[in-house]
């Protein structure tokens, strides 16, 4: 495992490359958007001109090759995932029909190394990337992935592959919060900065993540609350129109999205 490096899976507008480039680690970032890809390698010429940021313009799929790839509109929503796109076409969103080349996981790890931190946001394929861990003789420190958010059994499983990986305490943390985050001093992760996280940053990551490690079993129950407001005003939610803008605004109940935190502690 190389302790300075970090996989920024969904790249994305470069918000979290930022914050780990900062706080001084080599960042290997995965962008399918090639309007992403070009807009953060001139925002960050510098980290790539000396080797500090490495983009790689392809999607993480179960296989290498060619893939369709469904641009959202609203861009933090784009996908390879058709069942998603079908969720972001309900909410009224355009979406643009892309073939873009596929990498694995398997692929990254040959070619980069382990690293120290996964971060893994790609809408609907962070299974994916888990599961193309399984065949690593080493594994990262950390991961962290946007949970589920339309089924308890999908999200059961994510626990239950990141066990089966060795992974064995998490943390749950309310990404709507992240803006609110200042990193600690002194630093529990690479060098202290100081970082203003904008709306729709990953935010902290490792020991650095808010929030106490628990078990698997005490995550899981804590999504169960999670999941209630998903249903009731989620982004795809299973109740009427009328019920969800009484559950909204009328008792004031929030749709947010959380990521789980994962590390290899109390077992390894």
């Amino acid at each position: 495992m190389q302790s300075d490096l970090i996989f920024d899976i969904g790249l994305h507008e470069g918000q979290d490359t930022e914050f780990y480039l900062k706080k001084g680690f080599r960042v290997v970032a995965v962008e399918a958007d090639e309007d992403h890809c070009k807009a953060v390698a001139e925002k960050f010429a510098d980290a790539v001109a000396d080797g500090r940021l490495t983009i790689v313009n392809k999607a993480l799929a179960k296989e290498a090759g060619t893939v369709t790839f469904y641009k959202s509109a609203f861009s933090v929503w784009s996908t390879l995932d058709p069942e998603f796109d079908k969720r972001n076409r309900r909410q009224g969103m355009e979406t643009t029909l892309c073939e873009v080349e596929a990498t694995t996981m398997a692929d990254l790890l040959q070619e980069f190394g382990v690293p120290y931190y996964i971060k893994l946001d790609i809408e609907g394929l962070d299974v994916v990337a888990l599961q193309g861990l399984r065949f690593s003789n080493e594994l990262p420190a950390y991961i962290s992935m946007e949970s589920e958010k339309d089924s308890f059994r999908a999200l059961r499983r994510e626990f239950e592959i990141l066990e089966g990986l060795g992974y064995d305490e998490f943390k749950i943390v309310p990404q709507q919060r992240v803006w609110r985050q200042q990193p600690p001093r002194p630093a529990l992760e690479g060098v202290y900065v100081p970082h203003r996280f904008e709306k729709g940053s990953s935010g902290m990551f490792g020991e650095e993540a808010p929030g106490q490690w628990m078990s698997s079993e005490e995550a899981i129950e804590k999504y169960k609350r999670v999941f209630l407001r998903y249903v009731l005003v989620g982004d795809d939610p299973y109740v009427p129109k009328w019920a969800e803008f009484i559950f909204r605004y009328g008792m004031g109940i929030r749709n947010g999205w959380y990521d789980t935190h994962a590390r290899i502690g109390a077992k390894a």
